[in-house]
């Protein structure tokens, strides 16, 4: 999207089985694709994006959102600021996914200065061979640099059965159409939510279902 408005010329590398819609928006923007082994999943994508910049350091600007300070500083200056002021400074725990990692780390970090007794919570896929599009499986993946793994105080696993369940919920009974990280979020809130007396618990729907409409888990019961 940027580099359309912006006219620039986009490559981007993602695994050959992310989903058809995605693909299909990608171009729409006039973004050339690499398509990558969907084997290595993310890794395999990021191992070839530096391999080309390597090869080629004067054509590219390679952002590398995995190691850009940038990336959780922006969550810091403005994701933890907009919970806070839409809870009124009542949250008392947040609950966020690993794949990048910023979105976890710069609102963590943001929030632990607010305020030290606020929770945070992260959750991953409990298998390296998941369907959790955009997380990581930390123990077998590529760490991001950014990553600091010190800061969570409980660190959840979900299964990519329990995000499709959410999802669906979310959109049968919410009425809310969110992508599969994003019921994977849903999925650890509740997880958190079942043990809490009272609080305000907060997490973050980093994706919507245009991505994955044709996937095959809507129709599941």
């Amino acid at each position: 999207m940027i580099g359309a408005a912006k006219g620039y010329s986009v490559k981007l590398f993602l695994p050959d089985n992310a989903s058809p819609e995605r693909k299909l928006i990608l171009r729409a923007f006039g973004a050339e694709l690499v398509l990558t082994s969907p084997l290595e999943g993310t890794d395999g994508a990021i191992r070839a994006v530096r391999q080309l910049v390597a090869d080629h350091p004067d054509e590219y600007f390679y952002p590398d959102q995995y190691s850009n300070d940038a990336n959780w500083r922006a969550h810091y200056d403005t994701t933890g600021p907009e919970i806070i002021e839409q809870t009124a400074g009542r949250i008392t725990h947040f609950v966020a996914g690993l794949g990048t990692s910023g979105t976890f780390v710069g609102t963590s970090r943001a929030l632990r200065k607010f305020n030290p007794a606020i929770s945070v919570i992260s959750f991953q896929p409990n298998s390296p061979f998941h369907g959790l599009e955009g997380l990581k499986h930390m123990e077998t993946a590529m760490v991001p640099s950014i990553y600091d793994p010190t800061i969570a105080d409980a660190d959840l696993r979900i299964s990519t059965e329990d995000a499709h369940r959410c999802v669906r919920r979310l959109a049968r009974e919410a009425g809310l159409m969110v992508g599969i990280s994003a019921g994977a979020a849903l999925a650890a809130t509740l997880q958190i939510a079942r043990a809490l007396s009272g609080g305000v618990v907060v997490t973050v729907f980093p994706d919507g279902a245009e991505k994955y409409l044709s996937d095959s888990f809507w129709t599941a019961e």
